[in-house]
Order: C-alpha cells, then structure tokens, then sequence
C-alpha cells in the first residue's frame, strides 16, 4: 500500500493532516490550520517542495 495523507480536525477544532506510510507509521505531521482548504495548500506544498528536499544535519 502507498502512503497517504490524512486530513482531520483536532481537538481544538483546527484542521490539521498528517502523512502515513504505507505499513501505517506516521512520518511527518502538519500545523494547525484554520479552514481545510488551508490545510490542504500545507499538504500540496509538501508535494510540490519536498520531493527532491536535501538533507542537511544541523
């Protein structure tokens, strides 16, 4: 199975998403957005930048 992204409203009523890989593990996790079509921008602005993102240790 591929991984996915989940979008969701926390307790607090903001919508947040997070990716999970293809056995389930959560990977990565958004903010907390306002609306959900603000989340969703978050979740396509993680598919457009990160794809070739370097690691860089700190």
């Amino acid at each position: 199975m591929a991984g996915k992204f989940e979008l969701y409203t926390d307790a607090g009523g903001k919508w947040r998403f997070r990716l999970k890989a293809g056995n389930g593990q959560v990977i990565a996790v958004g903010e907390a957005y306002e609306s959900k079509a603000a989340a969703h921008n978050g979740i396509e602005s993680v598919k457009k930048n990160a794809p070739d993102a370097p690691v860089v240790e700190v």
